[in-house]
């Protein structure tokens, strides 16, 4: 049977030790989250960002501001937050509303801030690997993979969507641990053919059930990043669980497995940034 790669299980193994390391400082981190909107569902990301926060002990500045703000505005508030010495890492709550240039904004927070791992600067350096700040959910699928000792080393690795969010960080970090990566988009050519000689399969492509099970070779390891509400408000992955599961050896579950990594890997990133900053890292 399948081995759960379970996300709420190895971010409660990481917590001691990002305690300490959080209690080791000279002062707590410091985090800023600027929300633009109401829209509910990133509402409620957010909100779990800043609890996990809040019980590491962070220093916060949570910033919920109107869907009607203008780009100078939002400009304006980041500069206010690269200049703020008790902040160590800026985080952008996404999508932004369409008046808001979304790479104009994230380009404007400090490199030695984007615990987001979004600016140039720090994409830059992930793909010459040498990374200061990796993209959360992708350090988080990483982590997975450790935790579950899967063989990354000389495995065939196929990344389904190819966003900066997820999908070329992901390729980048597979091919950083010697992994041959094959990195896949909506314009791939005979896609399960290419799945079907993956032994790791990472879907982050935005479509419910898009990955089937009689795609997946036979022991595959399948990292599932989707996470797509149905119209009877059901959450399911880009993969389809039920078929995947029996073809599987390892899969991360659709809520519980890559989400919690990814709010995991944020304090992370953001505890890396204040030791920099305070010269301990």
């Amino acid at each position: 049977m399948a081995q759960l790669l379970d996300g709420r299980a190895l971010s409660c193994q990481l917590g001691p030790a990002l305690r300490s390391r959080v209690a080791a400082l000279h002062r707590p981190p410091g985090l800023a989250v600027i929300h633009l909107g109401d829209d509910p569902a990133s509402a409620i990301y957010v909100n779990s960002k800043r609890k996990r926060a809040a019980r590491l002990g962070f220093f916060q500045r949570s910033l919920t501001i109107s869907a009607d703000t203008t780009q100078a505005d939002l400009l304006a508030l980041v500069a206010d937050l690269n200049g703020d010495d008790a902040i160590d890492g800026i985080l952008i709550q996404l999508p932004l509303p369409a008046q808001i240039d979304a790479t104009t904004v994230l380009d404007a927070i400090r490199p030695d801030k984007d615990v987001d791992g979004f600016h140039p600067r720090n994409v830059g350096l992930l793909s010459q690997g040498r990374p200061r700040f990796v993209a959360c959910t992708a350090r988080g699928c990483m982590a997975l993979l450790a935790q579950s000792q899967v063989a990354v080393c000389g495995a065939s690795a196929v990344v389904i969507g190819r966003s900066n969010i997820v999908g070329r960080p992901m390729a980048m970090l597979l091919e950083k641990a010697n992994a041959t990566v094959t990195l896949c988009h909506s314009r791939t050519r005979d896609l399960p053919d290419l799945v079907a000689q993956a032994d790791i399969v990472v879907a982050a492509v935005g479509r419910p059930r898009f990955v089937q099970g009689s795609w997946l070779k036979q022991g595959a390891v399948v990292i599932d990043v989707g996470i797509n509400r149905l119209e009877d408000g059901g959450l399911v992955g880009d993969v389809d669980f039920a078929s995947a599961l029996p073809r599987c050896a390892a899969i991360t579950p659709v809520p519980g497995g890559v989400g919690p990594m990814t709010i995991t890997m944020l304090m992370h990133n953001t505890v890396d940034s204040a030791e920099r900053r305070q010269g301990r890292g």
